[in-house]
């Protein structure tokens, strides 16, 4: 295997590793209040 396509895939899986750990902090992160408005149960606030 040519030497720069070694780079270019070891690039791709850190920026994909980097990509994935950002992504489930975020989902870890969240929190607050979710208000929701209509529907059948009318209006409905719940802490998260």
């Amino acid at each position: 295997m040519n030497r720069n396509f070694l780079y270019i895939l070891l690039g791709a899986l850190l920026v994909g590793s980097a990509v994935l750990g950002y992504s489930l902090y975020q989902e870890r992160q969240k929190s607050g209040v979710n208000i929701s408005i209509g529907g059948k149960d009318g209006l409905k606030i719940e802490g998260k």
